[in-house]
């Protein structure tokens, strides 16, 4: 029991004029699939179809048949494309867009900022080494100069000790020294 089967489809469709421009749609142009005559078979109610006519050959490598147009003469990826920019809504995707351009030049700001206060930050370290190295060397010149102090302190002291002992030892007693 062979049973014909042709579903009909009405699709809007963008009829190309000329110079490649659409003036709409037009539900005029009807798209339906391929009339199967014999090769339509039936198993268990469903239908389906078998491409025993369909030269699979010259689709994929002859340059008989031009992939980018259908049999009506519409270009299927043209159609396609208009079809997603009409669907498609690029403003959320703009929006995150600015955002992220808006971000990455605060990013870059900030970068740039933290790279000059590290080079403040560098130079004011260094500075800082320098002071404390000429810390350590006052400080070191000062034990000096008070080592010197101390040992001629101790040389008078001596001195004086031998030449006035009398009013060294009366000195010593009415000044007591702290060591």
């Amino acid at each position: 029991m062979s049973t014909h089967y042709t579903p009909a489809y009405s699709l809007p469709v963008r009829v190309p004029t000329k110079g490649g421009q659409y003036s709409g749609y037009s539900s005029a142009y009807s798209v339906s699939p391929p009339e199967v005559d014999d090769d339509l078979s039936s198993t268990s109610g469903v239908a389906s179809y078998s491409n025993s006519g369909y030269d699979s050959s010259s689709y994929a490598g002859s340059g008989d048949y031009d992939s980018a147009h259908s049999a009506s003469g519409i270009d299927f990826n043209e159609y396609m494309q208009d079809r997603f920019a009409s669907t498609f809504n690029p403003i959320p995707l703009d929006k995150s867009m600015v955002t992220q351009a808006q971000t990455s030049g605060h990013l870059n700001a900030k970068h740039r900022e933290l790279l000059e206060l590290q080079k403040k930050a560098q130079a004011r370290l260094a500075k800082t080494r320098e002071r404390f190295q000429d810390g350590l060397r006052d400080a070191r010149e000062v034990r000096e100069d008070l080592e010197w102090t101390e040992k001629k302190i101790k040389t008078l002291k001596t001195k004086a000790a031998r030449k006035h002992p009398k009013e060294f030892s009366k000195a010593r007693t009415r000044y007591p020294s702290p060591e």
